[in-house]
Parts: structure tokens; sequence; C-alpha cells
């Protein structure tokens, strides 16, 4: 029975890792379909901080209260289920959660629409303050979507409360999907694309929810409301209220670090804000595709040897997951570093993106990669300390992380324009891992010396190799853009893109080869064997 139940979590890992890597490909195709409509222009940037406003809340309410405290909370109950009133005392609490959701995130919806200009006039300077009242329109139009978001999160913490992933891992699809529908559906038929693409907001956010309402009542828990008193009353309400409010301040931290950054950006001058978003959008995608998949995959097996007081185990295991972090991300960076052009040229260039774009894009896309390596350290380490149940630490290392942003980015972008908003993270990013290696010692029976060694030595030669394995890519590049230049960009960007993929590639399998790394022979195993099954 055991073996069936990991059999089939198993399988529910694999769905969702593929729907989550779906998600992340349609939302980077909803940035391709932003780049050719409205590429870095005024309305690239309204619609940019029109869509970030009621993010902002749903990153600081909705999801962190499903993770942090519904889920834990829906959870005890089920399983206290003993009695018929047990399972009415459960559907009371999921009653009372989902009033209390609707109510709060409506009130905050119309005090958001309410007070939309004087929002938008934190992000806009003299220069562009004719785009003001699109950025106003925008705003109205999607800020309904944080409630209809926030009901999304509380069906997809009652589907994983029960251990459904799938329905709610796919929902995102959807909603990707169906803005890049509206898009270009509506965009003819409108005073501009942007406005297209705030409907495909809304329209994604509900068609989200329905979707996986027929799952959850499915689960058997009825979708209904109770009066106010009940939903602020109950005593399940009132727990989850007490586990969110102390992780509010981290988050909030987190969020304002956004809003700051975004406000310098959008004063720096028109375009400088979507500039840095289509950036991101790349650097997510590749932080998604391995640093997160890694970090969730170390976490339950580093917390099981902390429960084991395994420490040797917890040790070997989290040098390892850094340096195959190493082994993927400097590489990546060097390859990036080389060929950003045609990677930003064959993702986004077409229509309104211009080569003016690419240019700006380019200008920032160099520094954010050249701190994906510290990004993607970040999201291993802080699983070290949540494996001991050690949430303080890296919530203060995200407070210094936001600190020296914020202050960076506002000496830098005067100079360097969104170039130096971007170096400022960069620089962030790397304050923020070495706070967590020089913490480390806190961490109970680690080794850190040898996990601090280990992963210095082991980066310091795959940065050599990575610089080794450039030469040829660097030197073969404007040839091979040559060969393939004044074709459409799958043919002009995309076979460069490819080719010097493979050079690259080659050029530095071989070096690992020839030099025997255990890291990447212990990887290619893997993947050989299950390439056999």
């Amino acid at each position: 029975m055991a073996e069936k139940q990991k059999h089939s979590l198993v399988k529910s890992g694999l769905k969702l890792s593929f729907v989550t890597l779906l998600s992340r490909i349609l939302g980077l195709v909803r940035e391709m379909t932003k780049a050719a409509f409205l590429g870095t222009g005024s309305y690239a940037d309204a619609f940019g901080i029109a869509f970030q406003l009621p993010n902002l809340f749903r990153r600081l309410f909705a999801e962190n209260s499903v993770s942090v405290a519904f889920i834990p909370t829906f959870r005890s109950y089920i399983e206290d289920i003993k009695n018929d009133d047990d399972k009415k005392r459960t559907q009371s609490f999921v009653s009372a959660t989902l009033t209390l959701v609707t109510f709060l995130t409506t009130i905050v919806v119309l005090l958001g629409i309410i007070f939309t200009p004087q929002l938008i006039k934190l992000f806009y300077g003299k220069a562009d303050a004719g785009t003001v009242p699109e950025a106003v329109l925008l705003t109205r139009i999607m800020f309904p979507y944080l409630a209809v978001v926030s009901i999304a999160a509380l069906f997809q913490g009652i589907l994983n409360g029960v251990d459904v992933f799938t329905p709610s891992g796919f929902a995102p699809v959807l909603f990707n999907a169906v803005v890049i529908a509206a898009t270009y559906i509506l965009a003819p038929h409108m005073a501009n694309p942007a406005r297209a693409m705030a409907v495909g907001v809304i329209a994604g956010g509900c068609v989200q929810t329905l979707f996986q309402l027929p799952f959850v009542l499915h689960t058997e828990w009825r979708i209904s409301f109770t009066s106010l008193k009940k939903a602020f009353t109950n005593q399940g309400t009132i727990k989850v209220v007490t586990l969110v409010l102390p992780t509010i301040v981290g988050m909030a931290a987190y969020q304002v670090n956004d809003i700051v950054s975004s406000m310098l950006a959008k004063r720096a001058g028109i375009g400088i804000y979507s500039s840095l978003q289509y950036s991101l959008r790349l650097q997510e995608l590749i932080l998604g595709i391995f640093a997160v998949s890694i970090g969730s995959v170390i976490l339950p097996d580093m917390s099981g040897f902390a429960r084991k007081k395994q420490w040797e185990d917890f040790t070997a295991l989290l040098t390892r997951a850094m340096q195959v972090i190493t082994l993927i991300s400097i590489p990546v960076t060097f390859y990036s570093l080389i060929n950003g052009r045609e990677i930003i040229s064959l993702v986004y260039k077409s229509h309104n993106f211009t080569e003016e774009s690419v240019n700006m894009t380019l200008s920032v896309f160099r520094f954010h990669m050249a701190g994906l390596v510290f990004i993607a350290l970040n999201r291993i380490l802080s699983p070290a300390y949540y494996a001991q149940s050690n949430t303080t630490l890296p919530t203060i290392a995200g407070l210094v992380n936001f600190a020296v942003n914020i202050i960076l980015a506002a000496i830098l972008v005067h100079p360097m324009s969104g170039s130096g908003i971007a170096l400022a993270l960069s620089i962030a990013s790397l304050t923020n891992t070495v706070f967590l290696f020089v913490a480390m010692p806190r961490l109970h029976s680690v080794n850190t010396k040898k996990i601090a060694a280990a992963f210095a030595v082991y980066a310091l030669k795959i940065t050599a190799y990575s610089a080794i394995a450039s030469v040829p890519t660097y030197f073969a590049r404007p040839y091979i853009i040559r060969m393939f230049a004044g074709h459409n960009r799958l043919i002009s960007d995309g076979l460069p893109v490819l080719l010097t993929t493979i050079i690259f590639g080659i050029t530095g399998a071989v070096i690992l080869a020839v030099t025997h790394d255990p890291i990447a022979q212990t990887v290619a195993g893997k993947l050989a064997k299950r390439l056999k099954k």
C-alpha cells in the first residue's frame, strides 16, 4: 500500500512538473505576444504597471495565505475527521475562509479602483505624464483580477489539501492561453492592444477559477458562503490569520522591493520598465527549468535527514545540489552573455519590438544574467534552512537583499539607467547568497567549511571550463550570423542560436569528459538510466 501511494505521488509530481513547465513556456509566449503588440513603448510600460498592482496584492495575500496557512490548517481539520460533526466543522471552516477571502479582496479591489489615479502617479514622472490616463484605465480594468485569482488560489488550496495537484497546476496554462488569444482577437477592435491584453487578464483569471471548480466539487466540499460574523469568528480562519500575519513582513519587503524598483525604472525613461520585465521573463524561464525544480526536490530529502539527524547525508546532499546548480548556471551565464542579442531577437523581435527594443532589453539582460548563479544558489540554500524549521534567517536574508537592492538601484539608475537596476538586483542576490553562507554555522551540525570549500573549488573550475568553451563559440558567432543574415528571425536568429549552442555544448561536454568531472558523470549516468526505462 505504501509503495502504491509512493508511486502515485511520483506520478502526480511528474504531471505537475510537466504542467508547470508548460505554464512557464506559455508565460514566455504571453510576453512574446506583449512584445509583438506593445514593444517597449509607453503602452507596454502602462500595461506592466497596471498588471503589477493587483499582482502585488495577489502575491502578498492569496498565494502566501494558501501555502503558509490555509493548507496546513485544512489538512489538520481533515485528519481530525472522525464523525459527521467533524465533517460539518471542516465545511464551516471552508465556507468561512471563502467568505473572508471574497469579502476582503472585494474591499481591496474597490479601494484600488477608487484610488488608482493616486497609485499610478507614484510611478510616473513628468516625462511620460500623457500616458497616465491610459495606465489608470488599464489598472481599473485589471484590479478585479485580484478577487478572482484569490478565489482560484483558495480552490488550489482545497485541492492540494486533499493531494490533488494537476488541475491547479494546469490552471495557469489556461490563464496564459486566454490572455494570448484575447490579445490577438480583440486588439484590432479596441483603441490599443494594451486594453485587449487587460481584458484577456480578467477573462483568463475567470477561466483559471472556473476550471478548478468541478475538481473542487468532486472532493465533496461545498462552495458556499456564510455570514461575516461567522467568517471572522471561525476558529479555523482565526488560526489562518494568526499564521499569515508573521509572514507578511518578509513578503511585504519583497513586494515593496518590486514596487520601488518599478518606480525607479518607470521614472528613468519610456521603455526601461518593460525592457526589464522582458529580460526577467527570460531569466525566470531558465531558473524555472532547473533551479526551482532542484530546490523543490531536495527539500523533502533534507527534511528527512534533519529529522533523523543524519547530518553527513544532509551536508552531502546540499553540497551536491549546489554543485549541480553551478554546473548548469555558470555555463548558461557565459553562453547568454555571448549570444544575448540573438536570444532576445529570436524570442521577442517582431512588429513593435524593434531593434531599439532589442538593444534596450540586451543592456539589462546582460546584468541580470550576471546574477543568475546567485539567484539559483539562493533557491538551494533557503531549503537547507527550511528543512531545519528555520524561517528567521532566510527572512532576514530577504530583508538584507531588499535593502541592498533598493539602495544600489537608487544610486545606479541615474548613471546606468535600466542596466543599473539590473546590476543592483544581481549584487543584491550575491549579498543574499553570502549572508546565507555566513549564517550557515547556526544550522545544526552542518559542516559549513566543507560545503563552502567544495563549492568554491567547483565554481572556479566550472568558470574556467566555461571560459574555455566560450572561445570557439565567440569566434564562430560572427561567421554564423553573416551566413544566415537577411532571412526571417527563425532563420537569421534561430539557426545561429542553435548552432552556437551545439558548438558551446559539445566543447563543454568534451572538457567535462576529458577532466572526468564527477558531477557531470553522475548527472549523465542518471539521464542514461532514465532513457533506458
